[in-house]
């Protein structure tokens, strides 16, 4: 299974009194969804699973691909690892799980599937994380594809 995680583009800052969920993408996060969406449209598979958070600098973002998704509340902030993981499946669907979301959470999950501690990982904004699960003499390993930022494409 390959899991490619897609961070939200840059985003407005929350003003006061503001949800955090409404948060919109700025004139440079907008900038940022194109230029990964022409990278990622190269690269993803046909059928992969989009999955988006329902933030609407999540949704933003995703829409710059045009292709369908589907939005997961277990994608919202707050959403523990285990939830994100299981969301997806991680490891077992045979088709490729894509994910735009937010919140620091993807940082942790990122670390946990590579064996680090998860204050150790950071995701940039814009950024696209690619992992893949595959055996290997029996045992589980999640090899990194691949990791390229909006500036780098």
């Amino acid at each position: 299974m390959d899991l490619i995680i897609w961070r939200h583009a840059e985003a407005h800052e929350a003003e006061p009194g503001e949800e955090d969920m409404l948060r919109a993408l700025t004139p440079r996060g907008r900038k940022q969804a194109d230029r990964m969406s022409v990278w990622l449209d190269a690269h993803l598979p046909q059928g992969t699973r989009i999955l988006s958070s329902p933030a609407v600098r999540a949704e933003q973002t995703v829409l710059a691909l045009k292709r369908k998704y589907k939005v997961r509340d277990a994608l919202s902030p707050g959403a523990s690892v285990q939830d994100i993981l299981e969301t997806s499946g991680w490891p077992t669907p045979s088709t490729p799980c894509s994910w735009w979301a937010i919140s620091l959470h993807w940082g942790g999950v990122v670390a946990q599937l590579m064996g680090m501690p998860e204050e150790a990982c950071a995701i940039r904004k814009g950024a696209v994380w690619w992992l893949r699960h595959r055996l290997r003499e029996g045992q589980g390993q999640t090899v990194l594809m691949s990791v390229t930022g909006p500036e780098m494409v």
